[in-house]
Formats: structure tokens, C-alpha cells, sequence
């Protein structure tokens, strides 16, 4: 691919394959769902599919339906499930998706489309154990359960629900969580209710959890190499797959006593080399980072100055930058954890935060897909389990 912007992030899918095998490891004999949601966490959907798919997960997970259009149009037809109730009921049927549902105009909606195309649409019912975003009350799940039953166009293929604090070790709100989810499967069990599928680990119940990986764990940002949260960091040897990098654009020696950039807040103590870079706030480079440093020639730099909406400047102090010279501002040397924790944020909102304006180089998938025969897994993408 040739770069048509001196600003560009580059992924490795070598990277997230790794990732992923050691959460098929970590989860078995759970199957694992690779969450690509918000384009693959800024990493591009459509690459990182490919690899965690050829690296042996089986299923994939989106936020709405539209993110499933460049998936199914790239060739992609492994089982991927809508995480929320869209709005757009219809296209969760058009594209052969997995839909979740928990409220009763859902599961009437969904029924109607699967019915206006002639379908029978797989259901997965989320129950909310204690995250109260979405989900049915656990004291309504069978009834619930019974609706998408009754609904000779749903198959209740799946219950789920989802974790807000396995990502704190010393939490005791998880295991409680999983008591509660616990429950609603035996009173599912106890009304004849029995879905193949049962599911409610995301990255850090993956890693930390055994109780919750039952059949199947969604996995995001562990897929990216990324740690839910620096209390999981060094759980399992993760390899970050994103680094950001930009050219220099222009150099100039700024005499002593004057400043940069807007609001000219820093005097500079000495005459010094001041790299221009062509990224900005409008490319996800936040301007907060104004008092951060990137890495330049060897060496972390201070960046002078207010970061603009497509460019900052770096203080190089005394030492010889060329235009072109390249800039890490994310990668090996400036990680995108030391970005949330400056910025006091997680590491999901700075690779999702990078704009689609910036070009995704990514590299190949060298490993062939696995045959989900030989990893005794059914058409759907899960083991078979012994039930209790």
C-alpha cells in the first residue's frame, strides 16, 4: 500500500493472531468471539477479522448492523452477533447475523423481519446481572425466553450477559455476578429452557474468571494486544498491535525567549530545532497531549506547545531533525497505555479515538484458517458441552 498522508498506523495482524491464540488457550474449552466493533478498536475491521478468524476464533461480535456491511462484502461469512437491539431490525436479518434481544418490542420487531424475508434468525437473550445498561431482569428471563420461543421465526440460540468489573481482581461484585447469572440458567434449565450457547466473559473475565468463560467469550481489547486495565497487565503475554507513526513536515530554529503555537504559552530557554508534525486533534490526537513527548531519532521529545487540529510541533532542543525523519507517536516507545494514563482515560478510547483519516497499513495473515473440524466445533462455532 503506498501512503498518501505523511501520518499513517500501522497494524499487526501477526500481532493479533498471536493475541488470540493465547485467549483460545486461556478460554478453553470456550470458543472465542473476536469483538470488532467501532471499525476494530481503530485497527480496521475487515483485517483483524481475517486474522482472528485464521488464528482460530470462530465468531465476532459488532455493535450495530452497519458495521457487518464491509465484513459480509470482504468475503466474511463466519457467525457474527449484534451485541445491542438495533434499530434497524431488518438488516440484522438481511446480513445473517446473530441478534441479541432482551425487551419485548425487540423480539416482536425481529420476529416480523425474519417473517417479511422469510427467515429464522438465531436469538441471543441478554440478561442484565448487575451492569444495568441493557438486558431483561433476571426475574423475567424465562418469560422472556418463552417469547422468542413462541416466535416460530427466532431460535433461542444463545443466553449472555455481559461483566462491568472483571477487570478489578479484588472485586467481589464478579463472583456475585456470576452467582446471579448462575441462577438464571438453572431456573432457564428447571422450565425446559436449555440454549446451546452461554456466554458472559469479555477480555478480563477471559483472563481472570474460569467460572464465567462457559461457552463462548467475547474478547476486544485483549484481541489488540491491549490489557483491560493495568491491574490485568502481564496476565498473559499480549502483543499491542497498533503503533501510529508521522514525517516530519518542517524545521526551524526558534530563537530563545520566543514561544510556539497557539496561546504561546512556553518560552523556549534556548534557540531550538522545532519539528513540525502533520497530525492533529482532528487525526485523534487529543490535545491534552500538549505537555506529552513522542519519539524522534532516538529519543522522547517534548511537544512545544498547544497541539492544533492538524499539526504540533516537537522541541528538539539542539540536535539535527530533518524533514521526513519519522515521529512515533504511538508504538514500541510511547504505548498507548502511558497516552490513558496521562490522559486518565482507558486504552479503548485512544486507539478508537484515532481518526479514519488516518490511512491502516496492515501487514498479511501468513497462517492458513483453521478447520473448524479439526477443532471440534459444530456449523455454529461452539464445542459441544456436557450439560449439568
Amino acid at each position: 500500500m503506498t501512503i498518501q498522508r505523511p501520518s499513517w498506523v500501522t497494524v499487526d495482524v501477526d500481532a493479533v493472531a498471536h493475541n488470540v491464540r493465547l485467549l483460545i488457550e486461556r478460554a478453553a474449552p470456550a470458543v472465542v468471539c473476536a469483538v470488532v466493533k467501532s471499525d476494530g478498536y481503530g485497527h480496521g475491521a475487515v483485517d483483524v477479522s481475517r486474522a482472528a478468524l485464521a488464528a482460530g476464533a470462530t465468531w465476532l461480535a459488532v455493535a450495530i448492523p452497519d458495521e457487518v456491511i464491509e465484513l459480509r462484502e470482504a468475503g466474511i461469512d463466519a457467525p457474527i452477533l449484534v451485541l445491542d437491539e438495533p434499530d434497524d431490525w431488518d438488516a440484522v436479518v438481511a446480513h445473517d447475523l446473530r441478534a441479541t434481544v432482551f425487551s419485548e418490542p425487540g423480539i416482536t420487531a425481529l420476529a416480523a423481519a425474519a417473517r417479511n424475508r422469510g427467515r429464522v434468525v438465531p436469538v441471543h437473550l441478554k440478561v442484565d446481572t448487575g451492569m444495568h445498561r441493557i438486558g431483561v431482569a433476571p426475574s423475567e428471563v424465562v418469560a422472556r425466553a418463552k417469547a422468542v420461543l413462541g416466535a416460530p421465526e427466532l431460535v433461542l440460540e444463545g443466553v449472555s450477559t455481559h461483566c462491568p468489573v472483571a477487570d478489578e481482581p479484588g472485586n467481589p461484585f464478579t463472583d456475585a455476578q456470576a452467582d446471579r447469572f448462575d441462577a438464571v440458567l438453572t431456573d432457564l434449565r428447571a422450565a425446559g429452557i436449555d440454549p446451546p450457547i452461554v456466554h458472559a466473559a469479555n477480555s478480563a473475565a477471559t483472563l481472570l474468571h474460569p467460572r464465567l468463560r462457559h461457552d463462548l467469550v467475547r474478547c476486544g481489547i485483549a484481541v489488540y494486544g491491549l490489557d483491560p486495565s493495568p491491574e490485568v497487565a502481564g496476565t498473559v503475554p499480549l502483543r499491542p498491535a497498533l503503533s501510529w507513526t508521522a514525517r516530519v513536515s518542517n524545521v526551524a530554529v526558534v530563537p530563545a525567549g520566543d514561544a510556539v503555537s497557539y496561546g504561546l504559552r512556553r518560552p523556549l530557554a534556548i534557540d531550538s530545532v522545532i519539528a513540525t508534525v502533520p497530525v492533529g486533534y482532528a487525526d485523534g490526537m487529543p490535545r491534552r497531549l500538549s505537555d506529552f513527548e513522542v519519539f524522534v531519532r532516538g529519543k522522547r521529545r517534548p511537544i512545544a506547545g498547544t497541539i492544533t487540529m492538524d499539526r504540533f510541533m516537537v522541541d528538539c532542543g539542539t540536535d539535527e531533525i530533518a524533514v521526513g525523519d519519522e515521529v512515533e507517536l504511538l508504538g514500541e516507545h510511547v504505548t498507548v497505555a502511558e497516552w490513558a494514563a496521562y490522559l486518565d482515560t482507558i486504552v479503548y478510547e485512544i486507539t478508537c479515538g484515532i481518526s479514519p483519516r488516518v490511512p491502516r497499513v496492515h501487514g498479511s495473515v501468513v497462517e492458513a484458517p483453521l478447520d473448524r473440524r479439526q477443532a471440534g466445533v459444530d456449523e455454529g462455532g461452539v464445542r459441544p458441552r456436557e450439560r449439568p
